[in-house]
């Protein structure tokens, strides 16, 4: 998952301050006078002007944040992003003066809309309490950030942050040392609980100064259909999905049972802590224990790129080449003299692979990705992923900045990874990693989809409960007695999954979650699982591919490329069910794609559970 650039999740936080560009716009109109659509249209081409500017700034000081970390850098960054925060708030006040205005067209319509959808955190009308809710977002960020197990009479060098503990995690095959490691980290969310019930209220406050009923209403108000609409369309997709998951649950609690014998049930949920993730919300890391056919031979793609002496800057250059190959623009050339594709030996850097554009124009045209790449097959994919985001700046930068996002949040997401489909066996023969076709065989293809996976099926429900879980809360259908129970509620109702020892309310296991304290929105990753899958088949049909769906790569097929162009250029200017039927001919989403595309290994995972009672 790409991690979005900080100014972007810090803006998000809606300060209230006096006169800026956005206030001077609305104050051109007279006092008291009914707003008509041509001021309107005045007021939305302002903000985007000063948007434009202050984003540019606030991204090139992120930037510099994030590749020379620094106190002063830091400082620099922060200050950026409040006058990117500031001005956004006041000019999302400024805009609640033309709702109802008749005559819109519909750009300044949409432009409006997004804008005053835009907040993830919304703060009240009252700068006391805004300044209150400003601090405890920091707090708990922080609180999260900090965050370490201490055993009792450890050194304060002896305790483990969560780099340390998922290391554990990741690699250990000792059933105390896991449950050590996973109770250790949960720890550290306790403290958090008090503050975040705060949070909550305050930040609902703020989203009914904007004209919602709740936070929760805001953020479901943003995917173009009535909140209750959308939450069940999230429910109608996962229902497609839903026996495929039980079935891939199936066979690891299984496999899970052999590897701890007496510790895992051959019914009912799995042990949170033996899928190998702090939060059970992918699997990846236990696959030796569930390989379908251990010791076949499988892709090395790491060898083969290290063998024909592919370097970091190569890779990137193979995944410009993919896209070139479909049609679209070559980058410019500052994208290579300014991105940042090794780590420095001589500072600091953030080293997680992020998509960049600096500029928001496409005269100035500064797009960049910052990874420490190595070379190996982790990195490939990785890059042709990031790509996907660059190039959708690409094309929608000459755009007004309001329209300069995805579709919805989850569109950018699934572009990167519907590009990353097409990085399979077929693809690295054509240009070369490999010599030869690699064999093509059932058990090869097996395991391969037991890998795929471990990751895009076992992550589906855990990206659904998560807004799930704070819609209960912000709605106050949750209350804060019951933060912690309705959490295992949902996670043992939808992901089968379940801690070894009842988790009581002094408990606050949300909080271990970094996207909680954070208050990032989860609900685009679940979407772009779906979306990926969806694009993927309708590009791999605009290129006439024929046969099943893992098979088709697009590379070299400029139909495909041309039809993906069409979303690109559409960013966020019209809904998105517009911009997915300019790719797929459908305005709904639609798990069959998935379910097409894994239908090789679901036939075999029946076949494996005929003698286990699925589910939980």
């Amino acid at each position: 998952m790409t991690t979005t650039p900080t100014f972007l999740l810090v803006m998000a936080l809606a300060l209230s301050l006096p006169a800026n560009a956005a206030a001077e716009a609305a104050a051109k109109a007279p006092t008291g006078a009914t707003p008509t659509a041509a001021e309107a249209k005045a007021f939305v081409a302002k903000v985007n002007e000063e948007l434009k500017k202050l984003y540019a700034e606030a991204a090139r000081a992120d930037w510099v944040k994030n590749t020379y970390i620094t106190d002063d850098t830091e400082t620099i960054s922060a200050q950026a992003a409040e006058k990117l925060m500031l001005f956004q708030a006041q000019a999302i006040k400024d805009a609640a003066r033309f709702d109802g205005v008749i005559g819109l067209d519909a750009d300044t319509a949409r432009a409006l809309l997004l804008l005053k959808l835009s907040p993830d955190l919304p703060a009240p009308n009252d700068p006391k309490k805004t300044t209150e809710l400003s601090e405890i977002a920091s707090k708990l960020t922080s609180m999260y950030g900090k965050g370490k197990y201490c055993r009792k009479g450890e050194k304060p060098e002896q305790c483990r942050d969560l780099e340390q503990l998922t290391e554990v995690m990741t690699k250990s095959r000792n059933y105390d040392e896991l449950l050590d490691a996973w109770q250790g980290w949960h720890t550290i969310s306790p403290p958090m609980k008090p503050m975040y019930q705060r949070y909550v209220e305050l930040s609902n406050e703020g989203a009914r100064d904007l004209g919602f009923k709740d936070v929760a209403a805001l953020w479901r108000g943003r995917y173009d259909m009535a909140p209750e609409a959308f939450e069940a369309d999230m429910d109608r997709v996962w229902g497609q999905l839903k026996p495929l998951y039980q079935d891939l649950h199936c066979y690891a609690r299984t496999k899970l049972a052999a590897a701890y014998p007496g510790k895992v049930k051959s019914e009912g949920p799995i042990p949170a802590h033996l899928l190998g993730n702090m939060w059970a919300q992918e699997w990846a890391n236990i696959y030796p224990l569930v390989e379908p056919y251990a010791g076949e031979a499988s892709l090395d793609v790491t060898k083969a790129l290290q063998g024909k002496k592919k370097t970091e800057v190569g890779l990137v250059n193979i995944g410009e080449g993919f896209f070139t190959s479909i049609g679209l623009k070559a980058l410019p050339k500052s994208f290579y003299e300014k991105s940042l594709f090794l780590k420095p030996t001589d500072r600091e850097v953030v080293c997680h692979a992020s998509a960049w554009d600096l500029a928001y124009d496409a005269k100035a045209n500064d797009v960049r990705i910052k990874m420490c790449i190595k070379v190996d097959e982790d990195n490939l994919v990785t890059i042709h992923h990031e790509l996907g985001h660059i190039y959708y700046y690409e094309y929608y930068n000459n755009k007004p900045v309001l329209f300069q996002q995805g579709a919805n949040d989850g569109f950018h997401e699934a572009i990167g990874d519907a590009i990353a489909l097409s990085v399979n066996p077929k693809y690295l023969t054509t240009i070369g990693v490999f010599d030869k076709a690699p064999a093509d065989n059932e058990k090869n293809l097996i395991n391969l989809q037991m890998k795929d996976a471990l990751d895009k099926i076992a992550f589906l429900p855990f990206g659904l409960l998560m807004d799930k879980w704070r819609w209960d809360v912000f709605s106050g259908k949750t209350k804060p007695a019951e933060y912690n129970k309705r959490w295992w509620e949902l996670r043992t109702q939808y992901q089968g999954i379940a801690p070894v020892a009842t988790r009581g309310e002094a408990s606050f296991d949300p909080g271990a979650k970094y996207h909680i304290p954070a208050n990032v929105p989860y609900a685009r990753y679940f979407l772009a699982r779906i979306l990926q899958f969806q694009m993927h088949k309708a590009l791999c049909d605009a290129a006439g591919h024929k046969g099943p769906l893992h098979t088709c790569s697009i590379y070299g097929n400029k139909k495909a490329g041309a039809k993906l162009q069409k979303l690109l250029e559409l960013g966020a200017s019209r809904p998105w069910p517009d911009a997915l039927e300019a790719v797929t001919g459908t305005r709904q989403l639609d798990a069959q794609p998935m379910l097409d595309y894994f239908a090789p290994l679901s036939g075999w995972l029946k076949e494996q559970n005929k003698a286990s009672k699925c589910g939980w």
